[in-house]
């Protein structure tokens, strides 16, 4: 009887480790009232929703100020080309200051159950992009996020460049064109890829899987889609809907 007992808790053990974990893609901000995607209440409601985590992208000024943006531009004003006092004039839409990455973490570290998922941007150098590394890895070891932090590019520079400065960081590569074998060769974590890359290499996510890296998928807003990522056992998507899939 204790053998079957301890049997069911270690298989109810592996079914919860193995359950598709919710990443809010930039913050949880399609709400009722809706507000703006980066923003700091768009990260404050990922926190209430509890999942696992939050992503949102980092960009460096003209004058080396990182801020959380998803676009090149701020309004009509391009961020690599502009100072941070001409970009920080332009509030969000929804009233907000124009975040920077030191104010998202500071909101992100009062909840430390939640993930922040830092997705760098590609920059139009080799150089920018590492000088974008080193400035953010050495802002969350100064606000001690180390441990909450987890990180993601399109650019594999800057994937390459992560692991280089901290070998221990989790880095998921979000380009899409690197198989499993690939990523590991690379020295990489994991593949976040979108959901149509999955489906036109439908072995990749339990290749990956067997290799031991993480598994995750973009931007994923249809439950159909996420019952399929979910039936091949992906480990993490990423959504605009987290409170609609959370307890799917």
């Amino acid at each position: 009887m204790k053998n079957i007992i301890l049997g069911l808790a270690v298989l109810s053990t592996v079914v919860m480790n193995a359950q598709t974990q919710i990443i809010a893609h930039r913050g949880y901000w399609q709400t009722q009232p809706p507000t703006t995607e980066n923003s700091l209440k768009s990260l404050e409601n990922a926190q209430k929703l509890k999942i696992y985590g939050s992503e949102f992208d980092v960009r460096m000024t003209k004058d080396g100020v990182l801020v959380i943006n998803h676009d090149e531009h701020h309004g009509n004003m391009e961020i690599s080309e502009t100072n941070f006092k001409d970009l920080e004039q332009l509030k969000l839409s929804n009233g907000e200051d124009f975040p920077t990455l030191q104010s998202y973490l500071k909101q992100g570290k009062k909840d430390k159950s939640l993930k922040l998922i830092v997705e760098i941007k590609p920059a139009k150098t080799q150089e920018l992009e590492n000088e974008l590394v080193k400035k953010t890895i050495k802002m969350v070891k100064e606000m001690k996020l180390e441990s909450q932090s987890e990180y993601i590019s399109f650019s594999l520079n800057i994937c390459k460049e992560i692991k280089k400065e901290e070998p221990k960081f989790k880095v998921q590569y979000l380009n899409g064109e690197l198989s499993p074998q690939e990523i590991k060769k690379a020295g990489l974590d994991g593949l976040d890829y979108h959901y149509s890359v999955f489906a036109k290499n439908p072995t990749w996510i339990s290749e990956a899987k067997a290799l031991g890296l993480i598994t995750n998928s973009w931007t994923v807003n249809e439950a159909a889609v996420y019952d399929e990522l979910k039936k091949q056992g992906i480990g993490f998507i990423t959504t605009n809907i987290p409170d609609q899939l959370k307890n799917k």
